[in-house]
C-alpha cells in the first residue's frame, strides 16, 4: 500500500508547548489485533508528517488494551486503547479506581467478521443456528437439549460439506470474540430454540470441549498458520484480514451475504461491528503530538472513504463528521454507557 504524504495545507501542523515536555515524549498505544494494522498505518504516516515522533502501536487484544488503558494515569501507562468491541461497564469501573477519571470514545469506522477456510477447500454457506449447532456444548435434537452430537458439518446441516468440524475462533480476550458471541453463537441460540430450552444466554455460549473448538489467543496471523496446518478447517477473521489475504482464504456466506465493505456498509451483512479506540484525557496537553494524531486519524484523508485506511478494508463511518468534530472539541468524556 502506498501513502502519499500529507502537506501543510491539508493538515495543520501544530507546536508543542515548552511545558508539555515529559521523559516521554511518544504516544503509547495497545489493544485490539483488528485495528492493530489501521493504527499501524495512521502511526507510521503520523510520524512521516508531523514533528512528533511515531506512536508506538502494539497488540494484545482489546481487553489488554481496556485494561492497560485502566491502569492508572502518568507517563508509566499507555495513552490510547484500541477496541473492536465497545468498552464495558467493567472497564469503567476500573478505570475510575485507577484514578482514569475521563476517557474519550472515537469510532473510527466498521468491520466485519468473516468465516474462511483454505482457498482449495469447499465452499461453506452459513447461518448462526449452523455455527451454534457445530460448536455449542448443547444443542436440540428432536425438540430436546442434548450434548452436542455433531461430529461434521454435513451433520449439523446436510448441504454443508461432509468434513469434520474444526473451527479456529477468538479467544475470549479478543474483541472479536464479544461480536462473535453476540452476532453467531446467541443468533444461533435462539433460531435454534436452544435459548428458551436453556433459560440463561449465558449457557449459549458454553462451547464443547471435544477439541473441536479451538480458541486463538494470538492474532489472525496464527489462525493462518492453523489453517495452513489444516486445512479442513474454518478459521474466524476480521474481513480487512481476509480481503488481504484472498489467495490463500475462501470465505463463506453468511446467512446468503458475501461479506464485503459494501454489503457491510449497507447494513445487510450480519455479522459487522464497529471499530474504536478511547483516549486517556488526562493525557491530552501532557503525551506531545496526543491531540494532533486523534485529529489526524479520523480526517478525511486518512478515515474517510477513499483514504489508506478505506484502501486496507475499514468500512468508512458515515457519521465521521461528527467524530471530527466531537475530537477537535478536544477532551470529550464518553458518555454514560446505555
Amino acid at each position: 500500500m502506498s501513502f502519499v504524504k500529507l502537506t501543510a495545507s491539508t493538515l495543520a501542523i501544530a507546536a508543542v508547548s515548552a511545558g508539555a515536555a515529559l521523559a516521554r515524549d511518544n504516544i503509547q498505544i495497545k489493544g485490539s489485533s483488528t485495528v492493530l494494522p489501521y493504527a499501524t498505518i495512521v502511526a507510521e504516516a503520523f510520524g512521516e508528517n508531523f514533528d512528533f515522533p511515531t506512536p508506538v502501536v502494539e497488540g494484545g487484544g482489546s481487553g489488554a488494551g481496556r485494561k492497560a488503558l485502566c491502569e492508572g494515569v502518568g507517563e508509566n501507562t499507555i495513552d490510547i486503547a484500541n477496541s473492536s468491541s465497545r468498552i464495558k461497564p467493567s472497564d469503567i469501573e476500573l478505570c475510575a479506581s485507577n484514578g482514569v477519571a475521563d476517557v474519550m470514545e472515537v469510532r473510527i469506522g466498521y468491520d466485519g467478521i468473516v468465516f474462511a477456510s483454505d482457498i482449495d477447500g469447499a465452499e461453506f454457506a452459513f447461518t448462526p443456528a449452523d455455527w451454534y449447532n457445530a460448536i455449542a456444548a448443547q444443542v436440540m435434537v428432536d425438540g430436546k437439549l442434548v450434548a452436542n452430537p455433531n461430529k461434521t458439518w454435513a451433520d449439523v446441516n446436510p448441504a454443508l460439506p461432509a468434513q469434520d468440524i474444526l473451527a479456529f475462533i477468538p479467544g475470549t480476550k479478543h474483541g472479536t470474540r464479544e461480536v462473535f458471541d453476540v452476532k453467531v453463537l446467541e443468533a444461533g441460540c435462539a433460531a435454534t430454540g436452544a435459548a428458551e430450552a436453556l433459560g440463561d444466554e449465558n449457557e449459549c455460549l458454553k462451547l464443547r470441549t471435544d477439541g473441536a473448538s479451538v480458541d486463538i489467543d494470538g492474532d489472525y496471523t496464527e489462525t493462518l498458520a492453523r489453517l495452513d496446518a489444516n486445512p479442513q478447517a474454518v478459521g474466524v477473521f476480521g474481513l480487512s484480514f481476509y480481503e488481504n489475504n484472498t489467495d490463500k482464504l475462501r470465505v463463506a456466506t453468511m446467512d446468503g451475504v458475501v461479506p464485503s465493505t459494501e454489503s457491510i456498509a449497507t447494513g445487510e451483512y450480519p455479522v459487522s461491528r464497529p471499530l474504536y479506540f478511547y483516549v486517556k484525557l488526562a493525557h491530552l496537553g501532557v503525551i506531545p503530538g496526543l491531540q494532533e494524531y486523534i485529529d489526524f486519524f479520523v480526517s478525511d484523508e486518512i478515515a474517510g472513504p477513499d483514504g489508506p485506511l478505506a484502501e486496507y478494508g475499514l468500512v468508512s463511518d458515515p457519521e465521521l463528521a461528527a467524530t471530527q468534530a466531537m475530537v477537535a472539541a478536544g477532551g470529550t468524556p464518553m458518555a454514560p454507557l446505555n
